[in-house]
């Protein structure tokens, strides 16, 4: 049973941010400060936290509760059939917006939240990667 009323845990839901989340802010801030260029709100599906658009390349930055990581993402004990029905949505909703940017000519790149915060070299690498090797 959830400990909050409703209207506090609809207040404490609104308050998930959808973009500018600090891991991506951080990954956005490495990438700029190593020349890197990118459009943010680039009119795409699925609407990718970082276009690079004369490489075609899309980035996510994906949260490891919300996009059920591997490594890191656990089901929360209450309302167990909610969450994985929830977080099973995001998974078939990311392949969906992975293959359709695929028939459109993009590239998809998808990051880990916790890469960049144990990693963030190894994560502009990945991007920085891809960016060299399409842009030749």
């Amino acid at each position: 049973m959830d400990v909050l009323t409703p209207e506090q845990r609809r207040k404490c839901m609104s308050r998930i941010r959808g973009s500018d989340t600090k891991p991506e802010i951080a990954l956005r801030t490495h990438l700029w400060e190593m020349g890197l260029r990118y459009r943010l709100r680039y009119e795409l599906p699925g609407r990718p936290d970082l276009v690079f658009v004369k490489q075609r390349v899309a980035v996510f930055v994906d949260g490891c509760f919300w996009h059920g990581c591997p490594d890191h993402a656990t089901i929360p004990s209450t309302n167990r059939r909610f969450w994985e029905q929830k977080i099973g949505k995001n998974l078939a909703r990311d392949d969906k917006i992975n293959k359709e940017l695929d028939s459109m000519g993009w590239l998809v790149i998808r990051i880990w939240e916790h890469e960049i915060k144990h990693n963030i070299d190894a994560a502009t690498s990945k991007i920085m990667c891809v960016i060299d090797g399409e842009s030749r």
